[in-house]
């Protein structure tokens, strides 16, 4: 099993299960799961049922729809997940403004979803009791809150006059007087003057959400379970990244992008993929030894042991769209320095790179060489599988190799179940001969198959050991609304039940590569 900090699915020959669950979705806390109690006890359920790996999706801020992938500041955390019950307990805020926070009386239950406007309300509240409840800390706290602050002022300043800022406005940045949307140092400086509590509870509300996730990594680490965090490879053009370097992303003054990000037509799109995020001024990140990127990883692995690193072709070649246009049709490939940017992260972290590459979909050789070269896992999607193709490279007979992280499903497919049911009757079939019998549990008997490879990690999305269907669906690509939100609602024996199961199973297979690979009904 998959078991410290330098001993991941990258470099070492053990095997491990993990379950996909965003924090957001956890139960037992107000509005939505926090750095508490819902995340101790959900690593307590994992370790004890013998599972490895907890992965998330990005831990950051979200964007007006709920998305972490488009966030306002990549290296802040979500403000959602502060716990106000730790807080209170600590002495952090007053008892009374923990009562009057929103949420936590009469709040609605897991089975209807998360409400993003609570959420907001809720860690606005509890900012606001964090301020009030600063000045009777002790100096000891007080010393230790500054020298977080030093250690992280790499993003942090930024982070938080870009809150303050968008507060005040209500805009985007380039909406902003001239001198403040052009972050000019002695304009940002007069008008912080005015704004020192503004600014403190900004500072605090992030400082005390990374003292709650440091608190949660301990604990994993004590339990033998790595976090596997998940890295947006662009930003959102609204952020406190492309705002305080706006020299390093294809963007202009007034805001309008010179260059967008997206993927070109295929067969599931005649116009490709538009994402409308600016692409990077490459030349700009060689010239400062990819500084800005190496910032950015290094926060990350204060946070996490492992990171998926998000649309992973990119470091070989990406997709440029004009600025102005609407659809991604007129693109074109531009070569990216991975290779560069990988050799420098490699140094950076002793020679191991704990990096997954998200290398889904029609990835070409150069991409896979560069992968290989750096000795990054790859990712395998079973419900990908089984279109009738031999060569399907997700096949579990072409999964070859101890670099693959097995998945039945990502957050971005829908579940298991909910895929089963809309399948046509021909790929019921092909998968019905494979288990030579009929398919009464779906996302389970597909684990049996990944099971059946010799992957270094299988991954199942908890939605999938729970059997739900697609009224659990986490996020639909494509789609502005409904995504997101979804909560479990069960801390019963059906859950322990499903955990126990696939702990026990992987268990078994971690065991024996030879026998798994046996397993295989071809």
């Amino acid at each position: 099993m998959v078991r410290s900090n330098a001993d991941h699915p990258s470099t070492a020959g053990g095997r491990s299960t993990g379950v996909l669950l965003h924090p957001s979705a956890l139960p037992d806390s107000p509005v939505c799961g926090s750095f508490g109690a819902a995340s101790r006890r959900w690593l307590h359920l994992l370790a004890d049922h013998n599972i490895g790996v907890w992965q998330m999706l990005p831990l950051a801020p979200t964007d007006p729809t709920g998305s972490p992938y488009s966030s306002p500041s990549c290296n802040a955390l979500n403000p959602w997940f502060l716990d106000g019950d730790d807080l209170a307990a600590e002495g952090f805020i007053h008892g009374d403004a923990l009562t009057a926070a929103p949420g936590t009386h009469g709040a609605p239950g897991p089975e209807t979803g998360m409400d993003f406007n609570l959420a907001n309300q809720r860690s606005e509240a509890l900012a606001d009791a964090l301020l009030a409840a600063w000045p009777d800390q002790s100096q000891e706290r007080h010393q230790a809150f500054e020298a977080w602050c030093l250690q992280q002022q790499a993003w942090l300043e930024d982070h938080a006059c870009f809150s303050v800022l968008h507060g005040q406005y209500g805009s985007a940045w380039w909406d902003w007087p001239e001198p403040l949307a052009q972050h000019r140092g002695q304009a940002l400086r007069t008008w912080a003057e005015n704004q020192g509590e503004a600014l403190l509870r900004q500072r605090l509300l992030q400082w005390q959400l990374d003292r709650q996730w440091q608190a949660i990594r301990a604990l994993a680490k004590d339990r033998g379970v790595l976090l596997f965090g998940d890295l947006p490879f662009y930003v959102s053009t609204d952020s406190a990244d492309v705002w305080s370097h706006r020299e390093l992303f294809t963007v202009k003054e007034n805001g309008e992008l010179t260059t967008q990000s997206g993927v070109p037509p295929d067969y599931f799109s005649d116009t490709g993929q538009l994402w409308g995020s600016p692409v990077y001024r490459w030349g700009r990140h060689r010239i400062s030894r990819f500084r800005w990127w190496r910032q950015r990883i290094a926060r990350q692995r204060e946070l996490v042991d492992l990171l998926r690193l998000d649309h992973f072709r990119a470091l070989s070649a990406y997709w440029a769209v004009p600025g102005g246009d609407s659809t991604a049709e007129n693109g074109n490939w531009q070569p990216s320095p991975g290779y560069s940017l990988l050799k420098h992260l490699r140094g950076d972290n002793d020679g191991n790179l704990p990096l997954i590459a998200e290398d889904l979909g029609v990835i070409t050789a150069d991409v896979e060489a560069l992968r290989d070269q750096f000795q990054l896992s790859g990712m395998k999607v079973l419900q990908f599988a089984f279109d009738g193709q031999s060569d399907n490279p997700y096949l579990p007979e072409n999964t070859q190799g101890h670099r693959w992280v097995v998945y039945t499903g990502t957050h971005d497919n829908p579940t298991t179940l909910g895929w089963w049911q809309h399948l046509d009757d021909d790929s019921r079939g092909r998968i019905a001969s494979r288990v030579n019998g009929e398919i009464t549990a779906p996302a389970w008997q597909l684990f049996d198959m990944a099971f059946a490879t010799t992957a270094e990690l299988v991954v199942a999305p908890l939605q999938d050991l729970l059997h739900l269907d697609d009224q659990a669906r986490f996020n639909t690509p494509g789609t502005a609304s409904g995504n997101w939100a979804w909560r479990l609602a069960r801390t019963d024996q059906q859950l322990e039940g499903a955990l126990k199961g696939f702990g026990e199973r992987g268990s078994i297979w971690g065991r024996s590569r030879e026998g798994a690979a046996g397993m295989l009904v071809r």
